[in-house]
């Protein structure tokens, strides 16, 4: 086995502009075979899994706990106190919209199909990674703690149309590689963007009629909500799906960056279905990751709403209604262990305080979020209405690459020294053929 702290300790001290300028996606791995035109190629070394480490480290690079993150600190709606749009406090490697923090991260290989979740681990100081040796080792622990095994195989996309794009057939999900795979929660997204838009007075504009998003006259007249600030519903939900997608995309980059660093191959690619990867009930034989679809016979496609017991959206069948699923952000933001209640940490001296500033919801707020909400799922059957529940925008796959294949058709320079060091480094005691 390799050398840890002095692999990591490499690793950690890799320049990140090197990173930046020499990221490529590397396609061709060990083990894979172009048959036929000017770059055929037929690779004569055998498929290398990543390493425990290795995984563990791309894993902490996409969504590992780096500390407490600051906050909001400031809103006009309530200029005393602290404001309450975050919905975790929880830092972690990828910026997520508001500190709503939805984001979590499922894998697969030839041993199984996992899911990381740290999206609410509580931090254990304010910034990770100030010691190369220690944190290192810390923050791999804590991912690998909050990581479950899904099932003991690989999981199952056919290299088939419809289920991966043509060009990829030959390279994703192949034996060797880890397909990882960043999945955030719409709902929990739009309802926290709701919460954020009402405690600043909007008025939600259903824009296709012309109207608003519900029952709003009561609320406009006590002053929770502003008639000159309106805000179109359909741009709301394209923010929502835009805001989940960058997350995911900051996720994945990361994990691209940090492979240049390792010497790893691979890439940030979109051209896998999410509904085959979720498990879309239009393909019985096919599993995926086991998420719960609804359907309804006047949409083109199911929807995906979480995986049972382990990542549910903020939304039927998973609450009775819309209000239900407002009580239950309410309940994560103010009720006891929440985001706001004074008894738990944070990132500033006197956490407490800072948290006790924090008026929590009035019962009319709360009314008004679940007016609106459940407005949405009535008129669409879903919540989000016109977007995916689950959101997948794309996916990264870890290779270890085949040096050969560039070496007979690119100028020099197609890898890094990282890529040609690799195996000395990450697998010295290893010797694959």
């Amino acid at each position: 086995m390799p050398d840890t702290t002095r692999t990591l300790t490499e690793l950690f001290e890799y320049p990140l502009i090197q990173a930046i300028f020499g990221r490529r996606s590397r396609r061709f791995g060990r083990g894979l075979s172009i048959p036929s035109g000017p770059l055929a190629f037929e690779s004569d070394a055998d498929p290398l899994p990543l390493s425990d480490l290795e995984q563990s480290v791309l894993v902490a690079a996409g969504t590992g706990v780096s500390g407490w993150h600051y906050g909001i600190p400031f809103g006009p709606h309530r200029p005393e106190e602290l404001t309450d749009f975050s919905v975790r406090l929880t830092g972690r490697t990828a910026p997520t919209a508001a500190g709503i923090g939805t984001p979590v991260l499922f894998y697969s290989d030839d041993d199984g199909t996992y899911l990381t979740n740290t999206r609410s681990v509580e931090p254990s100081r304010l910034r990770e990674a100030m010691d190369l040796e220690d944190d290192a080792e810390r923050i791999m622990a804590l991912t690998k703690s909050h990581t479950e095994k899904l099932a003991d195989e690989r999981v199952d996309i056919p290299a088939e149309s419809g289920h991966i794009l043509e060009p990829n057939h030959w390279w994703t999900n192949t034996p060797g590689s880890t397909l990882f795979m960043p999945v955030g929660d719409a709902s929990e997204e739009m309802l926290a963007l709701l919460c954020l838009f009402v405690e600043n007075g909007y008025v939600i504009m259903d824009d296709e009629i012309g109207e608003p998003a519900g029952d709003l006259g009561q609320y406009i007249e006590s002053g929770l909500l502003d008639a000159e600030k309106a805000f179109p519903l359909s741009f709301l939900e394209r923010a929502t799906l835009e805001q989940n997608c960058a997350e995911l995309a900051f996720m994945a980059h990361n994990m691209v960056l940090t492979m240049q660093a390792m010497g790893l191959g691979g890439l940030y690619f979109a051209g896998i279905n999410e509904l085959s990867l979720f498990g879309s009930p239009m393909h019985d034989d096919l599993e995926g990751l086991g998420f719960r679809f609804v359907d309804d016979e006047d949409w083109i496609a199911p929807n995906p709403v979480g995986l049972d017991d382990r990542y549910e959206g903020l939304c039927p069948p998973y609450y009775s209604d819309m209000h239900a699923a407002i009580d239950e952000l309410v309940e994560r933001k103010f009720g006891p262990g929440g985001t706001y209640d004074p008894s738990t940490s944070g990132p500033w001296k006197d956490s407490e305080a800072v948290k006790r500033s924090v008026e929590p919801y009035d019962d009319e707020t709360v009314e008004c979020l679940g007016e609106i909400a459940q407005y949405v799922y009535d008129k669409y059957g879903k919540f989000p209405g016109t977007v995916p529940t689950m959101v997948l925008p794309g996916c990264v796959q870890a290779h270890h690459i085949d040096m050969e294949y560039y070496d007979a058709h690119f100028k020099a320079d197609a890898y890094l020294d990282t890529h040609a060091e690799h195996i000395q480094r990450w697998h010295e005691a290893e010797t694959p053929s």
